[in-house]
């Protein structure tokens, strides 16, 4: 028996594949950049390679200037994680975030709450570099890390800030979840955009003299 063509059964089918999630239309996100905890902007569709949306609270360190900032986005799903990272490059120099990332309309309109800033050190040392406008840094420094922090990171790249576009280089301590992050990701921050040509992580070492 040859299978049944009509028009109904067809309109059926498009039907059915037109409402799975992510076939038929592009993604939704609310899309914003603010200081503070919270955010709201417009809603924007999506362009092509982008299928989640993330809304992201930061809290950064510069030379020991401190800043809180939120930012929601359409992001690549594969490069987006969801909950809490570390990163340390000095004692005045740190970023910690806490994000969402989801795949439905609007799903980034709401909030999550800040990160939790725990600066006390654990014990475990990382070699330390941050090089702005370069490829590469040599750790030659040290750097203890802090709280959950318990891997190294080697991350170097491109950093975008608004229309301005540079190379960076940076090695400190990190939470587990910062090992995540891959080469060739796009990882966005509450006040940057990071391009990712190397993203080493490694268990940090404990001192000479201790053990774990």
């Amino acid at each position: 028996m040859r299978p049944s063509t009509r028009p109904g059964h067809f309109l059926l089918a498009l039907t059915l594949l037109c409402t799975l999630p992510g076939l038929g239309r592009p993604l939704t996100c609310e899309v914003c950049k603010g200081s503070g905890p919270t955010c709201s902007g417009r809603m924007k569709t999506c362009e092509a390679g982008k299928d989640a949306c993330v809304v992201l609270v930061g809290e950064s360190s510069t030379k020991g200037s401190q800043s809180v900032g939120t930012l929601k986005a359409c992001v690549k799903f594969s490069d987006c994680y969801s909950g809490f990272v570390s990163t340390t490059m000095s004692r005045d120099d740190y970023m910690v975030s806490n994000a969402h990332c989801c795949q439905t309309d609007g799903c980034n309109q709401g909030s999550v709450p800040p990160p939790q800033n725990n600066r006390t050190e654990n014990g475990r040392m990382c070699p330390s570099c941050i090089a702005p406008f370069q490829e590469t840094c040599p750790g030659t420094r040290g750097v203890r890390c802090v709280g959950q922090e318990t891997h190294c990171i080697y991350f170097a790249g491109n950093v975008q800030a608004g229309i301005f576009n540079t190379k960076f280089a940076t090695r400190g301590c990190a939470t587990e979840s910062a090992c995540y992050t891959k080469a060739g990701a796009e990882v966005p921050s509450a006040s940057y955009l990071y391009f990712l040509r190397r993203a080493d992580c490694l268990p940090a070492p404990w001192p000479p003299g201790r053990a774990e």
